[in-house]
């Protein structure tokens, strides 16, 4: 019997761990994260991190997990791998990898040529330990090397990239910057502190005229008993 696609075992997992280590993972997160963040309006924008992208229906051999994808034309959902011939034989478009030590030259330019040769418009390539960002896109059917990254905007994406003396920075289409999921928790919490500081000014504010008034009807009252009619003081 010949395999089918039907028979055929797509694994949702290479066996291999999502990182090295925490710098790497991090990277990892915070990038899929904020992509993810970046296009949560849009429902036919699709993002995931380390997951196995199969290529080619009836070969579970041929496959390989960026830390980080994005897929337009895809509707967002949960999946247990990427399966190219069920999603309308869209590939994704832009790729990222972030390198541990271990990850050798030969090894990274053979999955970025996996990525071009499967479809791929943009790659780009960050070295948490050495600082070292680099990238490629496809021009007319050929993949050139982003000569500068500093300061690149990803034509798919919007997003910029700068690098400091110590480390990647990357900005969203509004200014706004990549953060770690640390750094959203305590934007947000100080957002909410903010919240709830204004509303208690807010608070304060109508006591205080709550009171004025009260003291002012009050005011009117013992002129009238006094036999004072308060618009002739005015």
């Amino acid at each position: 019997m010949v395999p089918t696609s039907q028979t055929i075992l797509y694994p949702d997992s290479d066996g291999k761990p999502m990182a090295d280590n925490t710098r790497q993972f991090r990277w990892i997160v915070t990038l899929k994260e904020n992509l993810e963040i970046l296009f949560v309006d849009r429902a036919d924008v699709f993002v995931a991190g380390d997951l196995l992208w199969y290529p080619v229906e009836g070969d579970n051999q041929t496959s390989h997990a960026p830390d980080a994808m994005v897929i337009f034309g895809r509707p967002k959902g949960d999946r247990g791998s990427y399966r190219q011939w069920q999603e309308d034989g869209i590939a994704p478009q832009v790729v990222f990898e972030v390198l541990s030590p271990s990850n050798s030259r030969p090894e990274m330019a053979d999955k970025r040529d996996w990525y071009f040769r499967y479809g791929i418009e943009e790659y780009y390539q960050y070295d948490p330990d050495r600082n070292q960002l680099t990238g490629a896109r496809r021009v007319d059917g050929r993949v050139v090397e982003i000569a500068n990254m500093l300061g690149w905007v990803s034509p798919r994406l919007g997003i910029r990239f700068e690098l400091t003396a110590e480390t990647l920075v990357v900005y969203a289409p509004n200014g706004d910057r990549f953060l770690t999921p640390v750094e959203l928790a305590a934007e947000r919490n100080q957002a909410r502190d903010r919240a709830e500081q204004e509303r208690a000014r807010a608070e304060q504010e109508r006591a205080r005229a709550d009171r004025a008034e009260a003291e002012r009807a009050m005011l009117l009252d013992r002129l009238r008993a006094l036999g004072i009619d308060p618009e002739q003081l005015q």
